[in-house]
């Protein structure tokens, strides 16, 4: 059997560079949806940050363990608790990377997570978070982000 990663794919008008510094400020994309919020930090090699959203539904703490400047940025999933499925800790052990590339004038971003697995029982309502997330969030992030820095 064949099992695939969660990943998708998007496009933004911004420099890789940009990109990889607004990506390793989870705060800033990974927020706005499920009362999301946040203890530790994301953006050094190392650092440790936690992540609760959906009143208790979703707990997860992750490590910056890959950090390739502009180009990879990778997370591991050391602790989770998902109170919405019977296997509560299924992103325990998963990685959240993300791939930057230039494309043109443009910059590709692929965010996997890996080990998150069609199996998975969380798979059907965390899939279309990350989409959400990774799709609509991130981009107007990184948007506002570069803008900010701009002035």
């Amino acid at each position: 059997m064949t099992t695939t990663d969660f990943s998708t794919t998007l496009m933004v008008n911004q420099t890789p560079e940009e990109v990889f510094d607004a990506i390793k400020n989870v705060r800033g994309w990974w927020s706005g949806l499920h009362a999301e919020s946040f203890d530790g930090e994301s953006d050094k090699l190392g650092d440790e940050f936690s992540f609760f959203a959906g009143d208790g539904a979703h707990y997860t703490k992750h490590k910056l363990v890959e950090l390739v400047p502009s180009k990879k940025i990778t997370w591991l999933v050391t602790d989770s608790k998902l109170t919405f499925v019977p296997n509560q800790t299924e992103w325990t052990g998963t990685n959240l990377s993300f791939d930057i590339s230039a494309e043109g004038d443009a910059t590709k971003i692929v965010f996997t997570h890996k080990g998150l697995v069609p199996e998975f029982e969380c798979y059907s309502a965390c899939a279309p978070a990350w989409t959400q997330y990774v799709q609509q969030q991130l981009p107007n992030w990184i948007a506002t982000a570069t803008a900010t820095k701009a002035v």
